[in-house]
């Protein structure tokens, strides 16, 4: 589980919008550009060219 406080100050790299987390899929969902970021080892991948579109 990622920390609250990290949540809060994590913006999509691409469009400087909100994320949600889907803690069970261990994704960082940024609604507004359809990117699903993964988490690996409690670590959010926050770049565009490893995220997947949805």
């Amino acid at each position: 589980m990622l920390d609250p406080k990290l949540l809060e100050i994590l913006a999509c790299p691409a469009c400087k919008g909100d994320l949600i987390y889907d803690e069970e899929n261990q994704k960082l969902i940024c609604e507004k550009c359809r990117l699903k970021f993964p988490i690996r080892d409690d670590i959010p991948i926050m770049l565009v060219d490893q995220a997947e579109r949805f």
